[in-house]
């Protein structure tokens, strides 16, 4: 009797060790539970769901903390929270109300995140589209980006293919297959997007050509929707953007143009006229942080997912607007992206000035000058976004023309 009642003291004992096991989260992703109750992550974004730019990553924000099971406790949210010490004071005001685990979403905030990852070293600090994680040398301090421009270069693809087609049906020449490009700022994050943007559609278009807009804002309805109708005014029979509001989309759908936009399936802005959207899908990103934060695993430093991981994604694909074949091509494409086949900026594909770049100095370590510091071409390409996450492609090549 007393073996028997060994035996089944015996098993209970394993079945609440492996019950335990499985709350702690050990496993690898394991969603959080109730051992985690006391976990809190904070994020800042630049503006709210009213941006393309913000509304995906709140969207992903979402997504990512239901799936790992986190409560509405655990989550804080500031939106609207500007480039200036503004950012600061958030993130302090997050470590105060219980954050393990900040992150912010906008350029200008990397600054003021490094102040608060500075003062507050228990706290995990996490940034996008910054610079500088990997010269600070803060170690709870993180940058994030991904290697949109294979995105880009996909919706360029589609955007070849649909001038194509306008080509064929004698509503444009070839030559006048000119593409207008609304961008936000002269940055090397939006010319390294609309480079590989214009890559993918002269991939498929050999004679297009490109002009671009800057509005000076990442969000400005008005001036995106202005910039959008000086382009189609000058001949642009296609439009894309990087810019986070509704006025480029907008402004294409009432002239008739078709329109390629950035984070967003904007069919519902322009559905006669909205071809496609590439886009970052930060669920992942926001998972691996999560999951690292509160299980004390290494966060990536500097980290940059694209295809493959599906961090990097096309939407939208409106089949009212994209050419006969487009999906299909979209895939062949994408396998090739995946396995090296392709290389965005391989430099046989373009010229700088008539020439073809065999050398650039690129400022991948950066400082206030922008000062050029690491070779990035070889084996034939520029290595974007290879050196850190965040791109340094700021050169404007032949075929493109600023405005």
């Amino acid at each position: 009797m007393k073996k028997v009642l060994s035996l089944l003291l015996v098993a209970v004992m394993l079945v609440a060790s492996v019950a335990m096991f499985t709350a702690c989260g050990d496993e690898p992703g394991a969603p959080v539970t109730e051992a985690d109750a006391d976990f809190k992550v904070g994020f800042i974004f630049l503006h709210d769901e009213n941006s393309t730019y913000d509304k995906n990553f709140l969207d992903a924000a979402n997504a990512a903390t239901q799936a790992l099971g986190l409560t509405a406790d655990q989550v804080m949210i500031k939106t609207n929270i500007p480039e200036t010490a503004e950012c600061y004071e958030a993130a302090a005001d997050l470590v105060d109300s219980g954050c393990d685990l900040v992150f912010a979403d906008s350029f200008g905030h990397e600054d003021f995140m490094i102040q608060a990852a500075k003062e507050f070293p228990e706290v995990l600090f996490c940034h996008a589209t910054g610079t500088k994680a990997h010269t600070e040398n803060v170690p709870n301090f993180y940058n994030a980006f991904a290697s949109i421009y294979e995105g880009r270069f996909l919706a360029g693809v589609a955007a070849g293919l649909k001038l194509n087609e306008m080509i064929e049906s004698g509503k444009i020449t070839a030559e006048q297959a000119k593409i207008g490009y609304v961008g936000a700022y002269p940055y090397a994050e939006v010319k390294s997007g609309y480079t590989s943007f214009y890559l993918g559609a002269r991939y498929i278009c050999p004679s297009a050509t490109m002009d671009v807009k800057y509005t000076n804002s990442w969000f400005d309805i008005a001036a995106e929707k202005e910039m959008a109708n000086a382009l189609i005014a000058d001949g642009c029979v296609l439009i894309s953007q990087h810019a986070d509001s509704e006025g480029a989309p907008k402004a294409c759908e009432e002239a008739g143009v078709p329109n390629v936009a950035y984070n967003l399936d904007t069919r519902d802005w322009g559905p006669n006229t909205a071809l496609i959207s590439s886009k970052i899908n930060w669920q992942p990103y926001f998972e691996h942080i999560i999951v690292a934060a509160k299980e004390g695993k290494e966060i990536t430093q500097d980290f940059c997912g694209g295809l493959e991981e599906g961090v990097v994604m096309t939407l939208g694909l409106n089949d009212a607007v994209a050419a006969e074949g487009t999906a299909e091509k979209l895939e062949e494409i994408k396998a090739k992206l995946i396995a090296g086949e392709i290389k965005v900026f391989d430099t046989a594909t373009f010229t700088v000035d008539g020439k073809t770049l065999d050398s650039y100095m690129a400022d991948v370590d950066s400082d206030a000058a922008f000062t050029p510091d690491t070779e990035v071409i070889s084996d034939g390409y520029f290595h974007e976004s290879e050196f850190r996450s965040a791109p340094y492609f700021d050169i404007v090549i032949d075929g493109i023309t600023e405005k």
